[in-house]
């Protein structure tokens, strides 16, 4: 698989690469990579992100190993200032999946959603079609199946050309990584609870707060009980590998530098039904050991 050119500069934040764009860039490079036609996995990067993978090698390598990678939270953007390579803008998963709808209604790209419950889904599609009239769904299916590769032909079968994903992390980027190569779908994308939000059964943080960086508290404060331990020790962990990638350039070390890393074609191969973990090798050829 030849990977597309990159024609933006990337820079290198806890060990992966992040894409220096815009919104409206990002978009604009997620039509280019269809038009490319070659398979290509999209990813955010997080504070809870970047502390997971910092505890789990193989995320680190799934996450380095695609295509388009975007600073989500507001947390990523501040520390690539702190560390002197400051990203344009804060690209969130619920808004570019937002763009890419709106403007595949225009070009009449072909879009499947793939997650939640039948009920939130059938409301996400209900919705999508009332505000895009023109957008061309080809399919949609809930977040629960028992067989891979019913799913897989089933995505496959319906030919579209963005595949959207919104199952938790880090099963999303596991799964899509593992199997981008037999869905034959030119942009892959994990949306997490975006569907959910869509579909009107969570709500999003007003503007103004997500402006102030304080998304993740309106989060808290909906969900207090399941969300209290992720933020406070997340984000303290979070802070504690900012520090010390801060030490580290103090000290000579560079941890964040621009990168080109338009060679790309690292991807994990299909798993087997079996409960083994992939274990990843270098970003040249992900593979499953065994």
């Amino acid at each position: 698989m030849t990977a597309p050119t990159l024609p933006y500069p990337r820079i290198r934040l806890f060990g992966v690469p992040v894409d220096a764009l815009t919104l409206e860039e990002t978009v604009e490079q997620a039509f280019r990579i269809v038009a490319n036609g070659q398979p290509a996995q999209h990813v955010v990067l997080n504070a809870a992100k970047v502390v997971a993978m910092e505890q789990d090698p193989e995320l680190k390598a799934v996450i380095g190993s695609c295509e388009l990678v975007n600073a989500d939270g507001t947390s990523i953007v501040w520390a690539t200032k702190l560390l002197g390579v400051p990203l344009p803008q804060r690209v969130t998963g619920i808004d570019l999946f937002q763009a890419i709808v709106e403007r595949a209604a225009h070009t009449g790209h072909r879009v499947y959603f793939l997650g939640a419950t039948d009920e939130v889904i059938a409301e996400v599609v209900r919705r999508l079609r009332r505000d895009h009239p023109s957008l061309q769904i080809a399919g949609a299916h809930n977040g629960f199946w028992d067989d891979d590769r019913d799913i897989i032909e089933e995505v496959r079968a319906a030919g579209p050309d963005f595949l959207f994903l919104g199952i938790p992390s880090p099963r999303k980027e596991f799964w899509l990584a593992r199997h981008i190569d037999a869905l034959g779908v030119p942009f892959v994308m994990g949306v997490g609870g975006t569907f959910d939000v869509v579909a009107g059964k969570t709500r999003r943080a007003p503007v103004l707060w997500q402006r102030l960086g304080c998304e993740w508290l309106y989060r808290l404060l909906q969900e207090p009980r399941r969300m209290w331990k992720r933020y406070l020790f997340g984000n303290a962990a979070f802070v504690q590998l900012l520090l010390q990638a801060r030490s580290a350039q103090r000290r000579g070390g560079v941890p964040a530098i621009a990168v080109d890393l338009s060679h790309r074609t690292a991807r994990l191969a299909p798993i087997q039904p079996m409960p083994l973990r992939p274990a990843v090798a270098d970003r040249r050829g992900l593979r499953r050991a065994g």
